[in-house]
């Protein structure tokens, strides 16, 4: 079994669970969503973090399953169960907003990581800015056509906050090339399997006409690529790209059949962890994770930054191999 693989809580289990010691710093983590690789190397990382690795934390995962309300009630168990600090990757922008709101209420802080809530509520956020990322996936299509010619683009689930904000950054680099027509522009859900059943009815409705595929994660340009190979396409014909540096996407850039960009989820949960022990013990904490000292522009600044923006890395043939070397 995966080191990432958990045993993911509910709330029968947590009232049916032993009291812990009452020194232990109760934090739960609610994602969006544990379906696919990147939340679950976030999760990984959070699992990893020294505080919890020693006990000083009691840590708790709960999976959104990629629904608002179920992230709503999740933040009510949390409540109910008197929790010291939340760590928060909305599935929706605005929706996530009334469970943010159900913890200021109770006197919970809630660091944001990964994803964004419209919310003036949150202590903090650990994440990286999207805009730029969909602008720079999108450069890479657009720069391999020659800013001619016609792209479809995978949508994330419509009304999160990176794909609103992948797909403003996809429009930018797109209006620096008004000869570049969308042929189709939909979500596929962050799903590989959905975005291939998207591809290979794109590929049927437009034949030979696609000439770039903007992914706007990982998952969704692999389930691209998978529609290519299964119609006898070249791969390598078309310019592909997605986000998150997933494993399977750092072997297909090693393959050269996309491009990706790094979205580092060990910095966004570390460092919301870190945040969220700060806020918990309402006084002073050193943070304990090493992130801080690999991100030199991203200073801690003793926990009171409203911001904490993890920089995008672009993987490339030169960088790629010791990423890879990571996920072993």
């Amino acid at each position: 079994m995966k080191r990432w693989m958990i045993a993911l809580a509910s709330a029968t289990a947590l009232l049916a669970a032993p009291a812990m010691a009452q020194d232990k710093i109760k934090i739960g983590a609610a994602p969006y969503g544990l379906n696919a690789e990147f939340m679950q190397i976030w999760v990984a990382a959070l699992q990893e973090h020294p505080a919890v690795k020693s006990g000083e934390v009691e840590l708790t995962v709960f999976d959104g399953r990629y629904d608002a309300l179920v992230q709503q009630d999740q933040f009510k168990t949390m409540v109910t169960q008197k929790y010291n600090a939340i760590i928060f990757a909305p599935i929706d922008v605005d929706a996530g907003a009334a469970a943010v709101q159900a913890a200021a209420d109770a006197g919970i802080p809630v660091i944001g990581s990964n994803t964004r809530v419209h919310s003036d509520l949150l202590t903090s956020y650990v994440g990286s800015d999207d805009t730029i990322s969909g602008y720079m996936e999108a450069k890479t299509v657009l720069d391999k056509i020659g800013c001619k010619g016609n792209v479809v683009i995978l949508e994330g689930p419509v009304g999160q906050s990176a794909q609103i904000s992948r797909l403003e950054g996809n429009k930018k680099a797109l209006a620096e090339c008004p000869d570049v027509k969308v042929l189709e522009d939909q979500t596929a859900n962050w799903s590989r399997a959905e975005a291939q059943t998207l591809m290979e009815n794109w590929l049927t409705a437009h034949p030979n006409q696609i000439n770039g595929v903007i992914g706007q994660n990982d998952e969704m340009a692999l389930g691209a690529i998978e529609a290519i190979k299964a119609a006898k396409l070249d791969v390598k014909s078309f310019a592909i790209a997605g986000i998150d540096g997933i494993t399977d996407a750092l072997h297909a850039v090693k393959n050269g059949d996309m491009t990706s960009i790094l979205q580092d989820a060990r910095a966004q949960a570390q460092g919301a962890l870190d945040l969220a022990i700060l806020n918990a013990k309402k006084g002073e904490y050193k943070p304990q994770s090493d992130i801080w000292e690999t991100y030199k522009d991203m200073p801690w600044k003793d926990g009171k930054e409203k911001l904490y923006n993890v920089p995008w890395t672009p993987v490339t043939a030169d960088n790629v191999d010791k990423l890879l070397a990571t996920r072993k």
